[in-house]
């Protein structure tokens, strides 16, 4: 499938970018191999399962075996992809990726679809908001997500090369291209979009391009803001986090709890720095509802005007 350019204001899931990545990897590397959770055409796996299906396992409605049948193909050399929805992919299977995949420190990378809000009307048993930072607790454990369907092919491709445990979180709902398709990505190192001397605003996922035009909403108004993609949620890119709290003053913005998502792990790195005031936007401690993912956003003040009005709280104090 050919995306169109980002000047043309395209959206597209992240979850396509995963889709097509994986069929490309796979036909490179035998080794790859796609487990599904019986919902391949949710979670954009159906073009491997038709094109590798030597490659492909489908273990029905049960996450649990999926880790154990990913960690047996990992010890023979094998590179498996559990495919499934974000709430199942963290929760639902985490005794298991904790036992069988991090304690070992096995190559499996866990690639969920439907993070955060974006399940949307499915409501909020649905709506995995705790799940990057559930997993980012556990040993070995790598966690990643994507700004857009460039990076997210990126930084897929960066996971399949990277030795141990990674998951990546991908959207149901389409959003916004930010990339260019030949810009390159890093685990662990932060993009920096926009440099800035009187602020800083770090967002990750499906927040980044509401953040980069609260970014230019502010600059407009004569306000010099940094702002950066933390597609690598852990590592975190420290060096980055520090060198924005030398601004005094930032702002997290994330599409997941603001407890033990970004907006915790960078209070975590400041904390132990000191000097810098950090803002959480992200969801509020609660539960989702059903109900359309742009209303659901905005309930928890997830929107380019509250980053705008936060940032701007923060320049007046």
């Amino acid at each position: 499938m050919t995306v169109e350019t980002k000047e043309k204001q395209v959206k597209i899931a992240t979850r396509d970018g995963f889709g097509h990545e994986i069929v490309e990897l796979g036909l490179k590397n035998k080794n790859i191999y796609v487990v599904d959770i019986d919902i391949g055409k949710s979670c954009k796996t159906t073009g491997f399962m038709e094109k590798l299906p030597k490659q492909h396992i489908n273990v029905g409605i049960a996450e649990q075996n999926a880790a154990g049948i990913s960690a047996g193909l990992a010890t023979t050399g094998k590179i498996p992809f559990i495919s499934t929805y974000a709430v199942f992919g963290s929760l639902r299977m985490a005794e298991q990726i904790r036992q069988e995949v991090c304690y070992p420190n096995l190559n499996v990378k866990i690639a969920c679809s439907h993070g955060g809000l974006t399940p949307a009307n499915d409501g909020g048993s649905h709506q995995a908001i705790e799940d990057m930072g559930v997993l980012r607790t556990f040993p070995n454990m790598t966690v990643i997500m994507g700004a857009d369907y460039y990076s997210t092919r990126k930084l897929v491709a960066q996971a399949a090369e990277h030795y141990g445990p990674v998951y990546l979180r991908f959207t149901r709902d389409a959003v916004p291209v930010i990339y260019d398709e030949n810009e390159e990505f890093t685990i662990g190192k932060a993009k920096r979009l926009r440099e800035g001397n009187d602020l800083a605003v770090i967002a990750n996922g499906d927040t980044v391009h509401l953040a980069l035009e609260a970014v230019k909403r502010l600059e407009q108004e004569g306000f010099s803001v940094a702002l950066l993609d933390m597609h690598t949620l852990k590592p975190l890119d420290r060096e980055a986090v520090v060198d924005c709290a030398k601004l005094g003053k930032i702002i997290t913005v994330e599409d997941h709890n603001i407890i033990n998502g970004l907006g915790s792990a960078v209070s975590e790195v400041v904390a132990e720095t000191g000097g810098c005031i950090v803002r959480r936007i992200g969801v509020q401690d609660k539960f989702g509802e059903s109900a359309p993912y742009e209303k659901l956003m905005e309930m928890n003040g997830i929107t380019v005007e509250n980053i705008v009005n936060t940032a701007k709280g923060l320049l007046s104090s």
